[in-house]
């Protein structure tokens, strides 16, 4: 089509990998309309490629030495070896400062419809390598593609019984991709590839729903637990307003708390201080009028304070005030026949306790609130 020198350049170009006949055409165009002096670099540059740089003789990498800087860096760690197919795979990992091993290049790898099979590659060497007992790992570093995985699945069936240590690079998702547009095969070797994170320590059961049923249910009733130990205890004070304002339009902390007052016309057991008061005051109201009827050289002697303990004191000014009522007095009392003082004193016993009973069913006298119980209306107190 062109001039024979003009399509030769074409051709050749066309030889080159990744460039087409379009992309050969262009850039035969680009070298006729560029300066002689630009070419003249390229040129020498290509020749000199060809000329100084030759590879490794122990890695196979492209090295002006006999050995590359990678082989002659000292400070690599001996005991890791790298296999990769080209040497621009040996770029590629050094850029990623993650692995301080030395590699060796394959030259390329099993492609049986080019015409590569494992002779054509550098996998004698290899295997010579691998008689330095300070190598302890190999990791397989090829392109996961078909010719990859061929050459992978070759070497490691080979490797294998020399007993050193195989690794393969892990093969999945890529940083920043999504899992709608990844095929089949690249899920799969992530879900094959993936990391333990936690191996955990749930032990297994038989009834797994039934136990988690059981904590749940053991959770809500320590809290349950929790809340009703929280809650005030509310303290009746005997007031006849006490459940006024208990209604439906009450709050439901305000009605929990109703729901625990004790019965009205009942006196509760946290008002005992206030019945053993009462009781000892009308008592003590009942014994002076006893006294005031009897004479002086009759009159029953003043208990000497911390002789009686509290409870029978109260039990006898409950005896004495009972018995001023019932009009008896100590003289009767001593002239009554011994025969009956028992039978006496056990009536006197039962109408103690009787009074007893109806001074605790007594509500008892409490002071104005300073706010009525029901907004709107005027308290007034009926002691008053």
């Amino acid at each position: 089509m062109y001039e024979s020198a003009v399509q030769n350049l074409i051709d050749e170009l066309g030889r080159l990998p990744g460039v087409g006949p379009k992309s050969a055409q262009r850039i035969a165009f680009y070298i006729l309309d560029a300066e002689a002096e630009e070419m003249q670099k390229l040129t020498d540059a290509i020749t000199r490629v060809k000329k100084t740089v030759s590879f490794c003789e122990i890695c196979g990498n492209v090295s002006e030495t006999k050995l590359c800087a990678i082989c002659r860096d000292e400070s690599r760690d001996v005991t890791a070896l790298c296999v990769v197919e080209e040497s621009k795979d040996v770029v590629a990992i050094e850029r990623t400062r993650s692995f301080t091993g030395r590699y060796h290049v394959l030259g390329g790898s099993i492609n049986p419809l080019a015409g590569i099979g494992p002779e054509q590659l550098r996998i004698r060497e290899l295997v010579a390598r691998l008689s330095d007992e300070r190598i302890n790992e190999l990791i397989l570093a090829m392109d996961p593609n078909l010719e990859g995985e061929a050459t992978a699945t070759y070497l490691s069936r080979l490797l294998v019984p020399i007993g050193i240590r195989v690794s393969r690079l892990a093969s999945g998702l890529p940083v920043g991709g999504d899992l709608e547009y990844a095929d089949e095969i690249t899920l799969g070797r992530a879900l094959e590839g993936r990391r333990v994170i936690s191996e955990g320590n749930r032990a297994l059961t038989d009834n797994s729903a039934q136990d988690f049923e059981a904590a749940i249910e053991k959770e809500a009733q320590q809290k349950l637990a929790e809340e009703v130990e929280s809650k005030p205890r509310t303290r009746w004070s005997g007031s006849m307003f006490d459940d006024l304002g208990a209604d439906s339009n009450a709050p439901e902390n305000q009605q929990d708390t109703d729901q625990h007052k004790p019965p009205r016309g009942e006196q509760s057991d946290l008002n005992g201080p206030l019945l053993e008061a009462e009781v000892e005051e009308a008592g003590l109201e009942a014994q002076e009028e006893v006294t005031q009827d009897l004479p002086a050289e009759e009159a029953p002697a003043q208990p000497v304070p911390g002789e009686l303990s509290p409870e029978e004191r109260a039990e006898r000014v409950a005896a004495a005030a009972f018995e001023a009522e019932e009009g008896l007095s100590a003289p009767e009392t001593e002239e009554a026949d011994t025969s009956g003082e028992a039978g006496q004193a056990q009536e006197r016993r039962e109408a103690y306790e009787q009074k007893l009973d109806e001074l605790k069913k007594t509500p008892l006298r409490t002071v104005a609130p300073t706010i009525p119980p029901i907004p709107g209306k005027t308290y007034v107190n009926p002691w008053t």
